[in-house]
């Protein structure tokens, strides 16, 4: 007899699986071990990563591994979670993630991270679409929604339920896999949506689309990260140095309007320029070390996070020996903590970006 779990059963199946390993491990990771010369990065498609690739392609991601002496690899994972899980499992010293990923994933996973970078956040590019023209978020009661499950997108749609006065339980979630969301709308059979660009804007084109709720109504809520194993760059903050430096100069091509950079970039994501730039126009960037500085060093950031925190510990993302909310413990800038500051497994951390915006880099 075959034994069948749901989307759900299995992820978390697979988490307390990766817990287990790490535990077993005693602890001693590929991407924790001391001083090294080189480093493998993992990233996946979205507008928010997009500079990461650019970075590889036009030699301005070696240009500073160079100036620091290490060797950087970057990784496309076409699977965004996959990239995670590997990331937690020890595969990569760093990855693109959001906040609530890092938190549910590797941090709840007892993998001290380190948000090195905080790079942008959602204004627009997560989406709920409903089939139908003229359709509104309340209808949305009572049908399946297509998602990948515990995800950010998982989160934008309990926020959205939260703002027309339902609750999860109004509605039955499809666990989909990102690289399957687009082909998944075009069945007769979907009628509820919930992704990221580029899906999103693939799945607004079609002519029944109708964008019922997104992430400009949350600002500050789903951030894009680049986030590092915490004892790897204690051990070695030439990687911190060179990541972040790379990240700024090719922020600032784009920020002059680059036809390279942007095209580069736009070619990458399955678009063009045009409809890049129309990604951008919904991402909130922090374009400068200042700006991103200026956020996370701002009282707003513990009080969203808190939110996320609230709602991963109530969907029970916090690990099967999660009894509490307080059961991670989230450090930010200025000594500030929320959970158990005996389990801070999740760090922002302004050090590196305040290098760059003193130009100390």
């Amino acid at each position: 007899m075959r034994l069948q779990f749901s989307p759900s059963c299995l992820k978390n199946l697979c988490r307390s699986l990766l817990v287990l390993v790490l535990a077993l491990g005693g602890g001693i990771q590929p991407a924790a071990a001391a001083e090294k010369q080189s480093f493998k990065i993992a990233w996946s498609i979205y507008v928010g990563w997009m500079p990461w690739d650019y970075a590889n392609q036009s030699g301005i991601l070696k240009k500073w591994a160079d100036k620091y002496g290490i060797k950087i690899e970057l990784t496309q994972i076409n699977d965004y979670v996959e990239s995670i899980n590997q990331y937690t499992a020890g595969g990569f010293d760093g990855c693109a993630m959001t906040n609530m990923d890092t938190l549910t994933i590797p941090a709840a996973g007892g993998v001290d991270s380190t948000v090195l970078i905080v790079g942008d956040y959602s204004n627009g590019n997560d989406g709920v679409v409903l089939k139908g023209k003229g359709k509104k978020l309340a209808d949305i009661k009572g049908l399946p929604v297509n998602l990948v499950e515990l995800s950010v997108s998982h989160y934008l749609l309990a926020r959205g339920l939260e703002s027309v006065g339902l609750k999860e339980r109004d509605i039955k979630v499809v666990n989909t896999s990102d690289a399957d969301i687009v082909g998944a709308y075009a069945a007769k059979s979907t009628v509820a949506t919930v992704t990221w660009k580029p899906q999103l804007s693939e799945i607004l084109a079609a002519p029944d689309a109708q964008l019922v709720f997104d992430s400009s109504k949350i600002p500050g809520e789903i951030l894009d990260l680049m986030v590092v194993n915490t004892v790897t760059l204690k051990n070695n903050p030439q990687l911190g140095k060179a990541l972040v430096g790379a990240w700024y100069e090719t922020l600032a091509l784009m920020a002059k309007k680059d036809g390279k950079a942007l095209g580069s970039m736009a070619k990458a994501s399955g678009t063009d320029i045009a409809g890049f730039n129309s990604q951008l126009d919904t991402t909130k960037l922090f374009w400068t070390p200042a700006e991103a500085v200026a956020f996370t060093t701002h009282a707003n950031l513990v009080k969203t996070n808190d939110q996320v925190r609230k709602f991963s510990f109530d969907h029970g993302l916090l690990g099967e020996g999660a009894k509490t909310v307080d059961a991670v413990g989230l450090e930010f800038p200025g000594g500030k903590t929320l959970g158990n500051a005996k389990n801070i497994k999740m760090r922002f951390d302004a050090t590196y970006m305040q290098m760059a915006a003193a130009g100390k880099l």
